[in-house]
């Protein structure tokens, strides 16, 4: 359990850094088959697949692309109740590119979903996970619905200590 909490910590820092190293250097936003790659690339260092992607922690990254961000019902579980990784690729499926700035600027996501650092990313690097995602297409189920402090998750879970 702390294992998970440290390695969600150490994601959403690579997340800021890889925003931070961006706006430093003042780099031009990417654009097509760059801004997709960009998108890609941010996806395989940031985490997201860790918990978007069923198995994709436990194979080392070694699912094929065409099942990543498709969420998953292993639950995470502490004083905030039960959350699930959503499927990101049904999520943004019929969301515009302004829509989904809009939902990483202003979420509040539950634990472990690490919201502060999605929130620092650039515009441009959202984007870029916004435009490879769409790439991807919907596929896959929606993950399971939040379970409240003190409901019974029917899933495993991942429990944080209180």
């Amino acid at each position: 359990m702390t294992r998970a909490f440290n390695f969600m910590s150490i994601a959403a820092l690579a997340m800021l850094a890889v925003s931070a190293e961006r706006d430093a250097i003042g780099a031009e936003p990417a654009t097509g088959a760059a801004q997709v790659q960009r998108g890609r690339y941010l996806v395989q260092i940031t985490g997201c697949n860790d918990c978007h992607t069923a198995g994709y922690a436990q194979s080392g990254g070694k699912l094929p692309e065409k099942d990543w961000l498709t969420g998953d019902s292993i639950g995470w579980n502490g004083p905030w109740g039960t959350t699930y990784a959503i499927n990101l690729r049904l999520f943004i499926k019929d969301m515009t590119a302004a829509q989904w700035l809009a939902v990483a600027r202003t979420t509040t996501g539950r634990p472990p979903m690490p919201s502060p650092a999605l929130q620092a990313m650039t515009d441009a690097d959202l984007l870029s996970i916004y435009h490879f995602i769409r790439t991807l297409g919907p596929a896959g189920q929606p993950a399971p619905d939040y379970v409240p402090p003190g409901g019974q998750p029917v899933t495993p879970v991942v429990r944080f200590p209180n």
